[in-house]
């Protein structure tokens, strides 16, 4: 998948993610340490610098059960800060999830809307929070991460 794919998200039938902004010390992994050089197999921190890490992601159990890992995000870092750049999607692993389902696992030929109904059946975003022994919530994920007009389709 093309490292700027993530970016299909913004005219698709979800949510429009949101650019979350750090300036500060060095603090956001690019994705598990801090940005950093590899240089005769010792690694040290960069002092100057930029990074772009794509949309983490991995399958698990099939080749559509999806794994949402980290987030997009640009950085750069400057003797020890950094301004970094965080593609932020409400609900992350639902939405990273269930985007790349729609987008690689859908019948593209279909609408947008058959395709989200395609998603609702076969990507469920359903979950069940239960609350002692009598209580529980169920909560759709979809209604959360979906454009209100692709809500109520058939």
């Amino acid at each position: 998948m093309n490292k700027l794919a993530f970016v299909k998200a913004l005219w698709s039938p979800f949510k429009p993610f949101k650019l979350k902004w750090y300036c500060g010390k060095t603090a956001i992994g690019t994705p598990y340490f801090y940005p950093r050089v590899w240089k005769n197999n010792m690694s040290k921190p960069k002092k100057i610098g930029f990074d772009f890490v794509e949309l983490g992601w991995k399958t698990k159990w099939s080749n559509t059960d999806y794994r949402f890992e980290w987030y997009p995000l640009l950085s750069f870092v400057f003797f020890g800060y950094q301004i970094a750049v965080i593609v932020n999607a409400p609900h992350g692993s639902n939405y990273w999830e269930s985007w790349l389902y729609y987008e690689r696992d859908t019948d593209k030929s279909k609408s947008k809307k058959e395709r989200i109904e395609q998603c609702k059946l076969e990507f469920s975003q359903k979950y069940v929070s239960h609350y002692g022994a009598d209580k529980k919530e169920i909560i759709d994920y979809y209604k959360l991460i979906l454009k209100k007009k692709y809500l109520w389709t058939q």
